[in-house]
């Protein structure tokens, strides 16, 4: 497995961890996605992930699970009966697919706030931002674990210094909020994102 593969399949599986824990009765409170319950953070996730493999494979995505499909960086409807870890299962399986075909892994996706960059460069940064923002919205939704790992909010936090300008004109995060002197990693990272923890 890759070093990028490695990296991701820690996040998704914690991501999985998240969805598999949430209560059934807490699908639709409120998440710290403004107009998101906690059903329409996976379905974002999914899509995204679904956009990413469709782009590279030169297939249209297609819904499954009860999750339909959407635009980019939007939020599908989701059916009262979806099964939402299966759904991101699924997704988690092509990216790994993917992220261990060297010649998949390096192909380039077109524009992004990275900008034309190979696949495995844009999960290493833009997929490991939205995993880890979206774990943690997930778990703050549903009353799971936020605890995110410490390397992957380091490496990643680091990685999005140069392109926080960019980030925010696809509004992918809102403001930065400046985290108090002393905030350990996460908490710096969440900040970073326009969380507020």
């Amino acid at each position: 497995m890759s070093a990028v593969a490695d990296h991701y399949a820690q996040l998704a599986d914690a991501f999985l961890a998240r969805v598999r824990a949430a209560p059934a009765d807490r699908w639709d409170a409120k998440s710290p996605c403004r107009g998101w319950a906690a059903r329409d953070v996976v379905a974002h996730v999914v899509n995204g992930h679904r956009g990413i493999l469709a782009a590279v494979h030169g297939t249209p995505p297609s819904p499954a699970h009860g999750v339909a499909v959407s635009p980019m960086g939007e939020a599908p409807a989701v059916d009262p009966d979806a099964d939402l870890a299966a759904a991101f299962l699924a997704c988690r399986t092509g990216m790994l697919a993917l992220l261990n075909d060297p010649a998949l892994a390096a192909r380039p996706l077109p524009g992004g706030p990275l900008g034309p960059v190979p696949v495995e460069q844009a999960v290493e940064v833009i997929g490991a931002l939205e995993l880890l923002g979206h774990t943690w919205d997930l778990a703050r939704a549903t009353g799971g674990d936020e605890i995110l790992d410490q390397d992957a909010v380091t490496r990643t936090h680091q990685a999005l210094l140069p392109h926080h300008a960019a980030l925010l004109a696809t509004g992918a995060f809102d403001e930065s909020v400046p985290a108090p002197d002393g905030a350990d990693a996460q908490t710096a990272f969440l900040r970073f994102i326009g969380r507020r923890p």
